[in-house]
């Protein structure tokens, strides 16, 4: 169990995902500030906000969450932050601490269950798996900037040769909500995740064709 500052958004982080950040309450500027002064690795726990706004507290906060690790960060200003963070990790929260003045939480490491002893989705062997979901995502990316919902269908992004860490990678590429997003975190191992992704991705085809229709 460790301590860890925490950043609730409306948005989900996914280990191996990036995630630019733009900071300006005062209680994260401090958390970024005291994050910076450690000697350690800078980072910190990222989790959705499930109800509730970002800003001013009194959030309900998800249990289940990603380590940030900040690899970019600039000053502005002496009220904003940029910075670029990569997910490293994923993580479950024990207990939510008081803020003071930003979030805290005791939380645990939550690696995938049983890595080695994934069969696949299905029968599939899973790099299988993960190469067919990849041509889906890609499809969806392409309808979807078609319709205009992305600025460009990033049909040439790169997943991991490991098909285990390329299911984290097909559901941070993948043009779904934070909410199917968090599915796919709290996914207990990769071949659940892909499998879970893979009836995600039936709705939203379904929509898209819609819409082109």
């Amino acid at each position: 169990m460790a301590v860890m500052p925490m950043f609730p958004l409306g948005m989900v982080l996914l280990p191996g995902g990036v995630l630019p950040l733009h900071v300006f309450e005062p209680r994260y500027r401090q958390m970024i500030i005291d994050i910076l002064q450690r000697d350690d690795t800078p980072e910190f726990g990222q989790v959705l906000i499930t109800h509730g706004s970002e800003a001013g507290g009194g959030d309900e906060r998800s249990m289940i969450g990603t380590v940030a690790q900040m690899v970019q960060c600039e000053a502005l200003d002496e009220s904003r932050y940029a910075m670029v963070t990569v997910g490293t990790r994923r993580i479950r929260v024990n207990t939510w601490l008081p803020d003071d003045p930003y979030p805290m939480a005791d939380v645990d490491d939550w690696p995938d269950a049983d890595p080695d002893g994934v069969d696949g989705v299905d029968g599939v062997d899973l790099a299988d798996a993960v190469a067919a979901t990849h041509a889906r995502v890609r499809s969806a990316l392409a309808k979807a900037a078609e319709l205009g919902d992305l600025d460009a269908a990033p049909t040439d992004a790169e997943i991991s040769d490991d098909p285990l860490v390329a299911t984290y990678h097909l559901a941070s590429l993948a043009p779904i909500g934070p909410l199917d997003r968090h599915r796919l975190l709290a996914a207990p191992g990769p071949s659940e995740r892909l499998a879970t992704l893979d009836a995600v991705l039936d709705d939203v085809e379904a929509m898209l064709d819609f819409r082109l229709s």
